[in-house]
């Protein structure tokens, strides 16, 4: 819907300055603009603890047609004329009584990472489902000794300020260079960390909250640190166990770091070399050496495939890594699950964009940018639609059914950092995505099929699409045999499928929809680098330490404006 955006809270988060001891990092070539940062800005988990309705894997439906428009001082304000467009006819699903949409996911499970193999199932099933019998890390961070802890800085009321939260409000850890901090934003003080966590020399890049997990009285959480390392961290305790110690499994930077859907021990890094690695936050570290030596990608291959180095079918499930692959040689920037829990978004530096069947450990379509890296990917919340932000300054939308560039949509000055979907304004006909950047700008773009229109050239499929293979992808049910991309291209599930199938050619521009934004905003000084929509607000981060939140604009009886979730054909 149309109306104003007004700030509710700045916050600025003090960045910790390198430590006495920390090195300068070492930037051979002058002209590099992919140097290995040491920071990636301020990044946030926000957390509810109490237990509610899951609603990641449903579309939203919202009665905007009596919505007011807020009379205060605009702070960000959608452009009406921009904004007013007939939705498109096509695809109707059933409506609940609560004005939910049903996603055509609903209903459809999927298996447990690793569930046919028999070394794993102890390690699916040993946890208790009590939250009060968690279990947690060995050791205490605020008495640790360890040198890659600096320095932990509880509130001196932190046991008080736990028992006074409500159990609805919001909890947000934010990760800035070399510290951690944890914050409880519906306090009245809440820039008063409820814990700050130094570390020595390296530089937290990236965290993840497991909402599995998650209740009152405990929050698992994983960080990927510039130097390899990943910690186990529950802030309630303050224990932590360090995973990948001095990089004894993969010596690069963690560059995202996911926990497996609906699993409780297993989580997903990105490493900066191009490999994706799942650990069990449980299990020791052991030196790795590739299963399959035939499986070793060598440096000047540049064929498109997932080399399996260690399967999660391997029956060698004693150490981490639970399994390894390879995706390429150039550094994954971020990924996303599907809301099925099935497939995996894979972006890197290279420009390339990759969906990983990664249940199965099959490679199914890899397309690329027009130019520079992908920086950010993230999933529609009915999972038919996956969005990419990089450094062409450009925010592209996928369609997974038609294994296709759906539209690109123009209107950042510098390089995408994040995108997002705002699942309280998506239905089953439209979609509003929101996307930041380096230009310091906030957009907010209306997405519906009905509107584009698209070429009649590119109406015919070219014959080295997969359309055939995996048109119904999020359809199909996954088990839990081995079927991975090998060294002779083919898969090996049983379809012999090329690898000039799995690679798709660039859209010509000529070919492709153009969307304009309904809403472009300065907001902020610095470069933006994380985005994130709750309920009732917006909020987003910068690489300096702030972290602002907009509530959305009012609803109310006694508005003539009508609702709007998708721009203007006539604009595209």
């Amino acid at each position: 819907m149309t109306g104003t955006y007004i700030l509710r809270d700045d916050l600025h988060l003090a960045t910790p300055p390198p430590h006495p001891s920390e090195a300068p990092v070492h930037n051979p070539n002058p002209l590099a603009t992919t140097v290995n940062p040491p920071t990636a800005g301020t990044k946030l988990s926000i957390v509810v603890v109490a237990p509610r309705q899951q609603s990641h894997s449903r579309l939203f439906r919202l009665d905007t047609a009596n919505s007011a428009r807020s009379q205060l001082p605009p702070s960000i304000q959608e452009s009406p004329n921009e904004s007013n467009s007939q939705a498109s006819d096509s695809g109707s699903q059933s409506v609940n009584g609560n004005g939910i949409t049903a996603s055509p996911r609903e209903g459809l499970h999927a298996p447990a990472y690793g569930s046919g193999n028999s070394a794993l199932a102890i390690l699916n099933g040993k946890d208790s489902k009590d939250p009060l019998k968690r279990r947690k890390p060995k050791s205490n961070i605020v008495k640790s000794n360890s040198s890659f802890v600096s320095r932990v800085i509880p509130h001196e009321a932190l046991t008080k300020r736990l028992q006074e939260h409500n159990p609805n409000g919001l909890y947000a850890f934010a990760n800035i260079n070399r510290a951690l901090q944890w914050l409880d934003l519906t306090s009245p003080t809440k820039e008063e960390h409820l814990t700050k966590i130094l570390f020595t020399k390296a530089h937290a890049l990236c965290h993840d909250v497991n909402q599995s997990t998650k209740g009152p009285g405990h929050v698992d959480i994983i960080l990927g640190f510039s130097t390899g390392d990943i910690i186990w961290y529950e802030p309630m305790s303050q224990k932590y166990t360090r995973i990948n110690k001095n990089g004894a499994i993969n010596n690069t930077a963690v560059s995202d770091i996911r926990w497996l859907p609906n699993s409780e021990n297993l989580f997903l890094a990105a490493h900066m070399d191009g490999s994706l690695v799942v650990y069990d936050k449980e299990k020791e570290d052991a030196p790795f050496v590739a299963e399959d030596p035939d499986q070793v990608q060598p440096e000047t291959e540049k064929k498109a495939r997932l080399v399996v180095r260690k399967s999660v079918n391997s029956k060698n499930q004693k150490f981490n890594p639970v399994s390894y692959w390879k995706t390429s040689n150039s550094r994954i920037n971020a990924f996303a699950f599907s809301p099925d829990c099935r497939h995996l978004a894979v972006v890197s530096e290279e420009g390339s964009f990759r969906i990983i069947d990664f249940l199965k450990e099959q490679l199914l379509h890899q397309y690329m940018s027009y130019y520079g890296g992908m920086i950010c990917v993230c999933w529609s919340p009915d999972g038919r639609y996956v969005v990419t932000g990089g450094q062409d300054d450009l925010v592209s939308i996928w369609s997974l059914e038609d294994s296709m560039l759906v539209a690109r949509c123009q209107g950042h000055n510098s390089w995408v950092t994040a995108v997002q979907f705002d699942p309280w304004r998506c239905d089953e006909r439209n979609y509003r995505i929101g996307s930041v950047g380096e230009d310091c700008r906030l957009l907010l773009w209306d997405f519906s099929v009905g509107m584009l229109h698209r070429p009649r050239a590119a109406s015919v499929r070219p014959r080295s699409s997969v359309t055939s293979a995996t048109l119904q992808m999020q359809r199909t049910r996954t088990d839990g045999s081995t079927s991975r991309l090998r060294s002779n291209s083919n898969l090996t599930s049983g379809s012999m499928v090329d690898e000039e199938e799995v690679v798709h050619e660039v859209e010509p521009r000529a070919r492709t929809a153009m969307l304009p934004p309904v809403m472009a905003k300065k907001v902020d000084e610095h470069p933006l680098c994380w985005l994130g929509f709750e309920e009732d607000c917006i909020m987003t981060s910068c690489s300096n330490g702030h972290i602002r939140t907009y509530d959305r604009p009012k609803e109310g009886a006694g508005s003539d404006e009508t609702r709007s979730t998708s721009a203007s054909a006539s604009n595209v």
